[in-house]
């Protein structure tokens, strides 16, 4: 089949969405499907994590990219309208939501095509903000959304209980039947436990931190982090823990003088070019990775199925579809969003109890390998799409 991916953020920016489709796309050809993704040109310099510049049009090996010259731009956002006219010849269309500048191209065709398209939507999440950004998402959530919801033949989402919360979730409500849980997943093979004596000759625990450090991840509650770390090296016996940061964006400098001004600058290290191999690096050089997302744009979370492939134990909080990934008390622990007082003493739990941090990789490692694999997500999606293209409507 003929599949296109649309997604409003793909590497070499850094994002759960954008990376999730990557591996989408991936397990999708491994599939024998043809697969392109569709997203905005952002002109991003950097390298990706994958190890490959951007470009404009550019083959991935295994799948095509076309990068789409925006009618505007603001940030992560983009009005790209002529997918209206790029998206007739394909079986199905897969529109990874939110991205609000293709929306109008996709209800347009989908409404107005000879060919009915054969539409998926994919629910990330709800998006959040403040002021007039948080105005205008909240009109496409009452407007758009709703129209959106009813003219894809199927909604696919990571979590189910994420999507109860969510913006859906009346139309869940009315329309059970129409959604599908597709569980993301992670990469075995380059996320892995190493069985050396690394760990054995630190002299200090260390807590590790991954994400964006932008404007657009404000929610994955760095701020609340460094807090916690100020009340755990008050504690004698983890006086020298580190924390380690990974990430960029124009928010670092910020983060930087948190950590100054809450007297943990010491105890804090930031790395903002770290490429794919280093990253298993720092997970397996840790003794935890914490998630302290502070509302629901959080929606999953691929960071905690990576370190747990890694065997190490997971902190992250205890929000709709972030919850469900794992089980509190085994694989990690959950935390009230924003509370930092429990964010510290969860986290200084694992830090202080080898066996149990111990523990809870091993049953990190085991859920992944049972339950968290790209080439699950990829069958899943293929029973997905051949029920779509080939049912009578």
């Amino acid at each position: 089949m003929k599949i296109a991916q649309i997604v409003c953020a793909f590497p070499p920016y850094r994002s759960g969405i954008g990376n999730s489709v990557y591996n989408i796309s991936e397990s999708l050809a491994d599939l024998g499907h043809e697969v392109t993704v569709f997203t905005p040109n952002y002109n991003h310099k950097i390298e990706n994590e994958f190890n490959r510049p951007a470009c404009a049009g550019q083959p991935e090996g295994k799948f095509a990219v076309l990068r789409l010259k925006p009618l505007v731009k603001y940030g992560n956002a983009a009005l790209v309208p002529q997918l209206a006219w790029k998206l007739r010849n394909f079986d199905i269309v897969h529109l990874h939501y939110p991205f609000y500048g293709a929306l109008k191209a996709i209800l347009f065709l989908k409404l107005f095509s000879s060919r009915k398209m054969k539409l998926i939507l994919h629910y990330h999440m709800d998006s959040q903000a403040r002021g007039l950004k948080g105005a205008i998402f909240y009109l496409y959530s009452i407007l758009i959304l709703p129209l959106l919801a009813r003219a894809a033949e199927i909604i696919t989402c990571a979590s189910l209980d994420y999507v109860k919360h969510s913006n859906l979730k009346k139309y869940y409500l009315i329309k059970p039947n129409k959604f599908r849980q597709i569980l993301f997943g992670v990469d075995l093979e380059r996320f892995v436990t190493y069985h050396d004596d690394i760990n054995k000759q630190r002299a200090n625990k260390v807590i590790l931190f991954v994400g964006g450090l932008d404007k657009a991840h404000y929610f994955k509650g760095l701020e609340i982090l460094l807090k916690a770390l100020a009340v755990i090296i008050k504690d004698q016996e983890l006086s020298s823990t580190v924390l380690k940061v990974i990430g960029r964006g124009n928010l670092l400098p910020y983060y930087k003088d948190c950590a100054f001004n809450f007297g943990v600058e010491k105890n804090v290290e930031f790395y903002d070019k770290v490429d794919s191999g280093q990253l298993t690096d720092f997970y397996n050089g840790s003794d935890c990775l914490v998630l302290p997302s502070v509302n629901k744009a959080e929606a999953f979370g691929l960071v905690l199925l990576e370190a747990m492939a890694c065997a190490k134990p997971v902190v992250a909080s205890n929000l709709p579809g972030v919850r469900s990934i794992f089980k509190n008390g085994r694989e990690g622990l959950l935390v009230k969003p924003g509370d930092v007082d429990d964010l510290a003493n969860k986290i200084k739990i694992i830090l202080k109890d080898k066996k149990l941090a111990e523990s809870m990789g091993r049953a990190g490692r085991a859920l992944v390998e049972s339950k968290y694999t790209w080439t699950k997500v990829g069958k899943k999606l293929n029973s997905i799409y051949h029920y779509v293209k080939y049912s009578p409507k």
